[in-house]
């Protein structure tokens, strides 16, 4: 079973996540800021996760914490439930079409953090997000959950059409490199023999 629980608990946020990375995108979503919620139902729906995202936050402050602590626990979560990473497909990628807009998302669960994050905006605020905040969010749950990720936006004009492109070529390109491959037999797919270290 390649599942994970998460809790996360500071003074600023509490967040609880359930994750099931061989599910059918079954999802329950409630962070309180309502575009996350949306992105994230992307990410179950798309990516094929079973996926439970519970948080409370300052949101009397602004978005920034709930949006950067459920990254990083969402990371938590992938890093957890992929456990040794043995005979996963390790790398994927995604070109997703939104309207006018098209985004591209790389990913490698190589054990090495790292992001490249490439996307110009046309507005501050997507919702109560603010759009510097998306990159921001990629780049925490690149951290946590220990992939190498690239995101871009290639062309667009709608900023709303911009982040769902971008959430749905990472959520298919998860998907991807999180399954398992029956030619590895179990084997991690690393020339070093681990990509824990």
């Amino acid at each position: 079973m390649r599942t994970a629980e998460i809790s996360r608990q500071t003074n600023e946020t509490q967040i609880e996540i359930k994750l099931d990375l061989d599910g059918t995108g079954k999802h329950e979503i409630s962070t309180g800021v309502g575009f996350l919620d949306h992105m994230l139902t992307h990410l179950a729906v798309h990516g094929l996760f079973d996926l439970t995202v519970k948080a409370t936050g300052d949101l009397h402050i602004d978005s920034h914490h709930t949006v950067e602590d459920v990254a990083l626990a969402l990371g938590q979560a992938f890093d957890k439930a992929l456990g040794d990473r043995k005979g996963i497909v390790r790398m994927g990628d995604f070109f997703a079409p939104m309207d006018e807009t098209l985004a591209h998302v790389a990913i490698d669960l190589s054990g090495r953090p790292y992001s490249v994050i490439q996307a110009e905006w046309h507005t501050p605020y997507i919702g109560s997000i603010p759009t510097t905040l998306f990159p921001h969010f990629f780049e925490s749950f690149a951290v946590t959950s220990r992939c190498n990720l690239h995101a871009r936006v290639l062309y667009g004009r709608d900023d709303h059409h911009q982040a769902e492109a971008l959430f749905k070529a990472w959520a298919r390109a998860l998907d991807i490199a999180t399954q398992i491959d029956p030619r590895r037999a179990g084997v991690i797919p690393s020339t070093k023999g681990t990509l824990t270290k």
